[in-house]
């Protein structure tokens, strides 16, 4: 049986080699566009929102001119929204979540009362702890996913999409994704290397970055560790519409699903290596590049690998430098300037400068060996997932937990669009249309076959 099972298996899947082909050429012709994006590598417009706006181009007579890029926060530019995390030494994710969310900035008692809201959130129910700890498996998107569908069951209006209702499980699901994410990493040192189980609460006063980091780390964290991750909770909070994640939320908000799937589809989505999962590959190209290159120093050296890599004889052979080019930023990608800065203050805390520096070589370099290998068809720049990594590492954080901490900071933008998705006058399910190209064929009765 087992043998008949493997062959028939093996059939079907040799038989879908040549059934998921299509002929690139008849995407042009039929002027399809293929991912949602144009030629020019533009996004589609397939809808509107009030909620972010990522520019890295304007528009001329003669086509896109490429400009230093801009993210904007209900139309506030990010640079200014990091004022306080930068300028002001004290931390600024709950004062974005509460503008993305409410579409205003708050005044400082609005701003401190939600504080103590996501924090008197934070705490999980006794059998969502429990249920962690036994879950199977070690990815932890997977389990913060499987995590949030179970909050599902405990929702007393799982269902209902009141205004009122959906800004109560937002703000609940903000809460709880760092309590999920940080007792789901401690579950699995548990099992995998018989640490002791660690399983802290939330702490009343706290940030939202360091309540994470306390239940993660306890009390073996900077000041500085701390408000480097409320600056990237920040920065990767909301990125438009179009991104995958956040679409997904979209579309599936759009069937009027409850809060829990939508956002455990979104949790999926963020979940792959070209979305979400960016940074570790950027962090294993990082790791690697330090073992193959003796002079950190050397900008010779540095370029010579650089080469190697984008001619595809070198590291994975995909001729990808990680972490370099964006889909909509061309000239730069303000969140990585922004988290640069703070990755070079965090970077000599730790001793950690000569690394830092060598980035900083491997991101100028980067740019120029692609351009000569592969000509400058595209601007390109750092994208925030150059330094993500090297930052979490500094902070003392394990790669298990960069994509999921992506996701912490995402939940405020998914919940933002979904709601708004939600609360569209006369609102319509998306579904964008397929054309089949398949040949019309002929049944055959099973004895002709």
């Amino acid at each position: 049986m087992t043998d008949k099972k493997e062959y028939l298996l093996y059939k079907l899947s040799d038989n879908m080699k040549g059934c998921v082909k299509i002929d690139t050429d008849l995407f042009r012709k039929l002027d399809v566009k293929r991912g949602l994006r144009n030629d020019d590598g533009t996004g589609v417009l397939v809808g509107l929102t009030n909620i972010g706006n990522v520019v890295g181009y304007e528009r001329t007579s003669t086509g896109l001119n490429p400009i230093e890029g801009k993210l904007y926060f209900r139309g506030y530019e990010i640079a200014d929204l990091v004022h306080a995390v930068l300028d002001e030494d004290r931390f600024g994710y709950e004062e974005t979540a509460f503008l993305l969310l409410s579409g205003r900035l708050p005044d400082e008692e609005e701003l401190s009362e939600f504080r103590r809201l996501l924090v008197s959130g934070m705490p999980l129910m006794p059998k969502t702890t429990l249920n962690i700890v036994e879950l199977e498996g070690n990815d932890i998107m997977n389990i913060l996913a499987r995590s949030v569908l179970e909050l599902y069951t405990y929702d007393p209006n799982p269902d209902d999409l009141s205004r009122d209702n959906l800004m109560r499980q937002s703000v609940e699901l903000i809460s709880k994704f760092p309590t999920i994410i940080a007792y789901a990493y401690n579950m699995l040192r548990h099992k995998t290397l018989g640490r002791s189980l660690h399983i802290r609460h939330p702490q009343e006063g706290y940030s939202l970055a360091e309540n994470f980091l306390y239940m993660l780390l306890g009390n073996h964290y900077t000041p500085l560790d701390a408000r480097t991750l409320d600056l990237l909770l920040i920065l990767q909070a909301e990125h438009g519409g179009g991104n995958n994640s956040t679409f997904t939320v979209r579309v599936t908000s759009s069937t009027c699903t409850d809060t829990y799937s939508s956002i455990a589809a979104g949790i999926g989505s963020l979940k792959g290596p070209k979305h979400g999962g960016a940074n570790i590959r950027v962090h294993h190209m990082i790791e690697h590049l330090k073992q193959q290159i003796r002079h950190w120093d050397d900008d010779a050296e540095i370029s010579r690998y650089l080469y190697r890599i984008v001619r595809g004889e070198a590291y994975d052979g995909t001729g990808l430098i990680y972490g370099i080019g964006h889909a909509v930023y061309t000239l730069s990608d303000p969140r990585a300037v922004l988290l640069k800065e703070m990755a070079r203050k965090l970077a000599a805390e730790k001793g950690r400068s000569e690394e830092f520096e060598f980035m900083e070589r491997i991101e100028r370099l980067a740019v120029q060996a692609v351009y000569d290998v592969k000509g400058q068809g595209k601007k390109l720049c750092a994208n925030v997932d150059f330094y993500s990594g090297f930052v979490y590492d500094l902070i003392g954080l394990p790669e298990a937990i960069y994509t999921p901490l992506f996701a912490m900071s995402r939940i405020v933008g998914w919940c933002a669009h979904r709601n708004e998705e939600l609360g569209f006058a006369g609102r319509r399910i998306i579904r964008p249309a397929y054309r089949c190209v398949a040949e019309p064929r002929d049944y055959l009765p099973l004895d002709r076959r």
